[in-house]
């Protein structure tokens, strides 16, 4: 008996809006008891910049969360606490390790009800943070879109949050048309197949279409060294003044502290129902392609499961959000019925062309990444370099402030064998928790191309593309070709820094 397809509703889903709500998000909490909250976000930016935001966060009262009714009013209060929580942890001169229980009590609460960590998360920076500016137009339009809550004000930070929105609006049909697919492949229906993974292809080049759009109103540095600040988590933040995490108060007297990745686009439900339902497997960084693998390929079942950053993600994810993704997957079935109807060419043809659309993805994701994150990276450390000895170890001594002992958030070990320069030069691609950021970017766009039935499109998307002439600066483009270069940099993105060797990454992975 095979499972049943899932059904939208069941997870909160909407067939028009995908994983965005299907009510609108609220531009303020009804109840007049929540006056504060809204208030202390409302002037969240001159609290930050004045310095004053966490004394005016301590003397809060504790509210309670009875108030709140209805799942819209549930998601702006998550939305309100998180924005409030990261500006405490991350809006003073160094990092603070405690969030007050004016924060922490409600929070932990909220975040319990939604099934989401007490954490800035995709989803109260993007799909719950929106508002449409005319009523009779579509939310996937970009120039109809505004964000309800940002920490700098900026139109630079409202843009990077709005091309995910619009990203999400714009995909969101293609979540009940690959459903449909999984029907028809179930009922041997090829011709419906083949329509629904054209109809695939075509919204995947939409999106990346959208995704270029993000340096129109987003310039790198002001992401880079204005926005990021405050999108980072408390994991493997040792480096930035957190060595152990951030203690939430709630009162018990039993609080320990707490570590959490920051937001992240690979916690972008759409995203990830893309590469499931599309039979795709993304191993843990670094581990290559095994002997399993190809046998299972060659037979026509997708590998089973690993554990790695994108599975590590679902965790962050809305709770019924998540447990979508798991039930699609225990029954996609696209990927092992092209393989069975292999002489059924216009079906590989479709196939292979929505892995070759994702994968255009991905490339410009790198493109997107080595310009907001590489370059500036790379740039702060030639400064750093330049400026004296003395200079630079009280930048080192400031930002590794903490009054706590060292924990798991920071690995001491070297490499074996590792010289002086190599420990060095690892140190300092150590932050929040992450993976070494190219190598796993890559890996993905790589793996997106594995399952591909022709070997011609097999060959193509395996390519390496050469040109001629200096290197490409603005693409982050090698002076031998396309291919970025291999020098991992430790940066925070939307999820936070990246580090060389762990397993969970950060900003825009999809």
């Amino acid at each position: 008996m095979l499972p049943p397809i899932p059904v939208l509703d069941d997870y909160g889903i909407s067939p028009t809006h995908g994983f965005l709500p299907q009510v609108l998000p609220l531009t303020r909490l009804p109840d007049p008891y929540y006056n504060k909250w809204e208030a202390v976000v409302a002037n969240l930016q001159g609290l930050i910049l004045s310095k004053r935001l966490r004394g005016v966060v301590d003397r809060l009262p504790v509210l309670s969360t009875i108030g709140l009714e209805h799942d819209a009013e549930w998601r702006r209060a998550y939305s309100l606490l998180s924005f409030m929580a990261h500006g405490y942890i991350w809006g003073g001169d160094s990092p603070s390790d405690r969030l007050p229980p004016s924060i922490a009590v409600p929070l932990l609460k909220v975040s319990q009800h939604l099934e989401v960590p007490p954490v800035a998360t995709y989803a109260s920076l993007c799909l719950w943070n929106f508002k449409p500016l005319f009523m009779d137009e579509d939310i996937d339009n970009l120039e109809n879109l505004a964000t309800l809550n940002t920490f700098t004000g900026s139109t630079d930070e409202s843009w990077f949050y709005l091309v995910s929105v619009a990203m999400e609006a714009r995909g969101a049909p293609i979540v009940p048309l690959m459903l449909t697919a999984i029907a028809a492949a179930r009922d041997n229906d090829a011709p419906t197949v083949t329509r629904c993974l054209h109809t695939f292809a075509e919204r995947l080049d939409d999106l990346t279409t959208l995704l270029q759009r993000m340096h129109e109103s987003c310039d790198p540095i002001i992401f880079y060294h204005r926005i990021r600040p405050y999108l980072a988590g408390s994991k493997n933040m040792a480096e930035a003044g957190l060595p152990n995490g951030v203690i939430y108060e709630d009162g018990s007297g039993t609080e320990k502290f707490r570590q959490y990745s920051g937001g992240s686009n690979a916690q972008s439900s759409l995203i990830q129902f893309f590469d499931v339902v599309l039979g795709i497997e993304h191993r843990p960084t670094g581990e290559k392609r095994g002997l399993a693998d190809q046998i299972d390929q060659r037979e026509g079942r997708a590998p089973a499961p690993k554990h790695n950053f994108l599975t590590e993600m679902r965790r962050y994810m809305p709770g019924p959000h998540a447990r979508f993704l798991g039930d699609v997957q225990a029954v996609a079935n696209i990927r092992e019925f092209v393989e069975e109807n292999r002489q059924d060419r216009p079906l590989c043809l479709a196939y292979d062309a929505c892995l070759a659309m994702l994968r255009n993805l991905r490339d410009k994701h790198i493109a997107i990444v080595t310009r907001y994150i590489v370059i500036p990276s790379r740039e702060v450390r030639a400064r750093s370099r330049s400026r004296s000895p003395e200079a630079t170890r009280r930048k080192i001594d400031l930002s590794t402030v903490s009054r706590q002992p060292q924990g798991i958030a920071l690995d001491t070990r070297s490499p074996a064998g590792a010289t002086p320069q190599d420990e060095k030069k690892s140190s300092s691609l150590k932050g929040t928790g992450g993976t070494a950021l190219i190598s796993f970017l890559k890996q993905a766009r790589d793996e997106t191309g594995e399952p591909v039935i022709d070997e011609w499109a097999r060959r193509f998307m395996s390519r390496q593309v050469k040109t001629e002439g200096v290197g490409d600066f603005f693409a982050g483009k090698s002076e031998e070709g396309v291919e970025l270069p291999a020098e991992e940099v430790g940066v925070a993105g939307l999820a936070g820094t990246w580090t060389i060797d762990d397993d969970v990454g950060g900003i825009c992975n999809y």
